[in-house]
């Protein structure tokens, strides 16, 4: 399984970006996909994910309300739609992907999020 994600760059506090993740490789719809971010001196964080179907969604409490997590299963991609960015949300945000019940064990590259104040 091999995962490429996209759509990061800079933007200003209060904008939007949105994230894509190809998955290749595999049945995508047989996977939970999730967001993760990393900030320069921090750990690695749960930001989002989203279950086979798309029909359950969970956020982590720093996002809700201003990100959404999606997936085409046609199309083998998971979008992060992120709105009213902060300056805080600047990360490499990473997509991953796991079975049901298992861990997060195929992960893309990461993409880089800048937003300024």
């Amino acid at each position: 399984v091999q995962l490429q994600a996209s759509g990061g760059g800079l933007v200003q506090a209060g904008g939007s970006l949105r994230l894509s993740c190809l998955v290749s490789g595999r049945t995508f719809s047989a996977y939970v996909m999730g967001w993760f971010r990393q900030a320069p001196g921090k750990e690695r964080e749960f930001v989002a994910s989203i279950s086979w179907s798309g029909g359950r969604t969970y956020y982590a409490d720093s996002v809700k309300g201003r990100f959404t997590i999606s997936r085409d299963n046609a199309k083998n991609t998971v979008y992060l739609q992120m709105n009213s960015l902060k300056p805080e949300d600047t990360a490499v945000y990473y997509c991953a992907a796991k079975v049901v019940g298992g861990t997060y064990h195929y992960w893309g590259p990461g993409t880089q999020v800048t937003v300024s104040s």
